[in-house]
C-alpha cells in the first residue's frame, strides 16, 4: 500500500500538462480579473432585475392575479442563483501570457479556454462601458480572422488593459505569418 487514497489517479507527471483546461500548471502564471467586475455585474443584474420586478407588480396589483405574485418569487429566486453564479464567474476568468500566445479562460458550468496565437491577431479593442468606468474597469477584445476564436479579457484596470493591448499589438505584428 502506497499510502494513496484508492480510485485517485496519479498526480501528473512534473511539466506534463494536467488536463485539457489547465495546460502546463507549473509553467503559466495565470492573472486574474479584478473583483470590482463583481459589483459591475451585480448592478446590471440589478437594474434588469428591478425592471422586470416593477413590471410584476404593477400587472399584479392591477389584476390581483396569484401567478403574478409566483412570477415575483420565481424572480427574485433566479436573481439569488445568479448573484452566486456572478461571482463565481468573476473568480473563474483568468489570462496568461505565453511566448507564442494568450490564454483565456472563463465559464463555470462550461469551462473554456482560449489560446489565441499571437500571429493570428488582427486587432485588439479596449472598451469601457459606463459602469466600467465608474469602477475603472476595461476589457481588451481580441479579434482574429476566425470569428468564433476571438477571444475577450473583461475586468481589467485601465492600465493594464493599455498595457496588455499594446504588448499584444507588437507581439502580432512582429509574429504576423505570410500569407
Amino acid at each position: 500500500m502506497t499510502g494513496e487514497p484508492v480510485g485517485c489517479p496519479p498526480p501528473p507527471p512534473t511539466g506534463a500538462p494536467a488536463g485539457p483546461l489547465e495546460p502546463w500548471p507549473e509553467t503559466v502564471r495565470w492573472q486574474s480579473v479584478s473583483t470590482d467586475l463583481i459589483r459591475v455585474e451585480l448592478l446590471r443584474l440589478a437594474g434588469l432585475l428591478g425592471v422586470v420586478l416593477v413590471g410584476l407588480a404593477v400587472g399584479w396589483v392591477m389584476s390581483g392575479h396569484r401567478l403574478f405574485g409566483v412570477a415575483v418569487g420565481a424572480v427574485v429566486l433566479v436573481g439569488a442563483v445568479r448573484v452566486v453564479t456572478i461571482v463565481r464567474a468573476v473568480h473563474a476568468w483568468g489570462y496568461a501570457e505565453r511566448e507564442d500566445d494568450l490564454l483565456v479562460r472563463h465559464g463555470l458550468l462550461v469551462r473554456r479556454l482560449s489560446v489565441v496565437p499571437y500571429s493570428r491577431m488582427q486587432f485588439v479593442d479596449v472598451s469601457a462601458g459606463p459602469l466600467e468606468r465608474a469602477f475603472n474597469l476595461a476589457t481588451v477584445q481580441l479579434h482574429t480572422a476566425a470569428a468564433a476564436s476571438d477571444a475577450r479579457v473583461p475586468g481589467l484596470r485601465p492600465a493594464e488593459a493599455s498595457r496588455l493591448r499594446d504588448r499584444l499589438t507588437a507581439l502580432g505584428e512582429t509574429r504576423t505569418e505570410p500569407l
